[in-house]
């Protein structure tokens, strides 16, 4: 049987352009189907191409779409997972006169009083908008994040598209249902469109991790952010790519990953909120070795009970009592699962907890395979399918993909520390309630809107 299942949809340049282009991708989707249920079967890698290349003139806010995807098992054909991962999720920076009538927009007219210098060449540019460097009049060095316009038409645009593509996908394989990952990824995007609800993230991780001195996040300048622009502390920090290209010392290397670890389950096992995009253009180095964390849109607040779930799922792992993993299941939001789809889903758990059960110093992963990742995904998709599929809840999403793109990360760097002891003295005095305690008071005082 055939398997595409998932298309990302997006796009930066105008609405009419976006409709034609994917729509047309998804006509061609719909035809394949067609052809599918004739019996006809057609190159799946020739179509994946093809994919890469009309995903790639448009490179908007749903790549994360796909991101979310390639982490469930199974939720992602190999050959669009591997031709997505060529794919930057990088727009054309808007040019300075584009700029100056973005920013009178936000701030007035006579914007520009409110700087001492504002540079006009991009320092950065992404899927929802671009990075000025700026400096304020009393000499404080600043990041100005200006969105694109007409960012929410994109996004409800693709939304319709990518949901459509989804659709039609169901019609193949229905192995993993997706409809509740949909919905989470429709509420994060919204959400990030939000720059004020951001500047309340950026005061959160403050809070949150202000025992963790190996990581750094800038504070929002509070009269100068609007839901589209948002103006930051500018981190010095020295990409990561760049770094690894220098052949850190093991130590050097060591300590992003320590840094990198602190940064998104600090606040995961002590306050229930996660960092949901561990992208490497998410976060810098500092001259130390330790990180600055950056754009902070994806998060992710948990109930006290979701958390209780994964400490649970990892005491069922290490002790084998399939009762206990099966209410650690229930905790996630997983409904209507047999004993056998859980103990398919546990061969994914162990590959994910697998380097926090050894308390040894270790890489992230010992084997030498490139594609074991891979292929243990494969047989946990092909065990899904015999056990009749599973709907993965909302809430299992962002903890996936943070997991599993932090692996990423740390193989890439070399890492190699006994994360067993790190993830231990996270969860030595877990307590749900004081979690829960905690996490109330915390999104009080950082003034965070309650989330979708």
């Amino acid at each position: 049987m055939a398997d595409e299942r998932d298309l990302d949809n997006t796009g930066m340049f105008g609405e009419l352009r976006r409709m034609v282009r994917t729509s047309g991708a998804v006509g061609g989707i719909a035809a394949r189907i067609a052809g599918h249920k004739m019996g006809l079967r057609s190159d799946r890698a020739t179509h994946a191409g093809d994919l890469k290349s009309v995903l790639g003139g448009l490179k908007g806010p749903l790549m994360k779409g796909a991101q979310l995807l390639s982490t469930i098992p199974g939720a992602l054909p190999e050959e669009y997972a591997a031709e997505l991962a060529q794919l930057q999720a990088n727009a054309p920076p808007m040019g300075w006169s584009f700029v100056r009538r973005r920013m009178a927009a936000e701030l007035g007219r006579d914007w520009e009083r409110r700087f001492r210098s504002f540079e006009h060449e991009a320092a950065a540019a992404a899927s929802l908008g671009q990075v000025h460097r700026a400096v304020l009049p009393d000499g404080r060095r600043v990041a100005c994040k200006l969105q694109y316009p007409d960012m929410q038409a994109t996004v409800d645009s693709d939304l319709r598209q990518f949901r459509m593509a989804v659709g039609l996908y169901y019609r193949i394989d229905s192995t993993i249902k997706q409809d509740d990952v949909l919905v989470e990824l429709t509420a994060r995007l919204q959400e990030e469109l939000d720059y004020l609800r951001e500047a309340a993230n950026l005061r959160l991780y403050n809070l949150m991790l202000a025992e963790c001195p190996d990581v750094s996040v800038p504070m929002p300048v509070e009269d100068l952010t609007t839901r589209r622009l948002l103006v930051m502390d500018w981190l010095d920090g020295r990409g990561v790519q760049s770094v690894l290209d220098t052949d850190p010392a093991q130590e050097q290397r060591d300590s992003m990953a320590r840094a990198l670890f602190h940064a998104w389950y600090v606040p995961l096992y002590r306050n229930g909120v996660i960092h949901g995009d561990p992208h490497m253009g998410n976060f810098t180095v500092r001259p130390d070795y330790g990180l600055n964390l950056l754009d902070l849109g994806a998060i992710r607040i948990f109930p006290a009970r979701f958390v209780q779930g994964i400490i649970d799922l990892y005491r069922a792992l290490e002790t084998n009592d399939e009762d206990l993993a099966y209410h650690a299941y229930q905790a996630w939001g997983f409904v209507n699962m047999s004993r056998e789809t859980m103990r398919v889903l546990n061969e994914w758990a162990r590959f994910v907890y697998e380097p926090l059960m050894q308390d040894r110093v270790r890489a992230i992963q010992e084997n030498d395979d490139p594609q074991y990742g891979r292929a243990v995904a494969e047989r946990v998709y092909a065990g899904l399918k015999q056990t009749g599929g599973v709907r993965p809840p909302r809430e299992f999403v962002l903890v996936d993909r943070s997991a599993i793109g932090l692996g990423s990360v740390f193989l890439r760097l070399g890492a190699k520390l006994n994360w067993y002891r790190l993830f231990q003295e996270l969860i030595a005095d877990f307590d749900a309630a004081k979690l829960a305690a905690r996490q109330e008071e915390l999104l009080r005082q950082a003034r965070v809107p309650p989330t979708a």
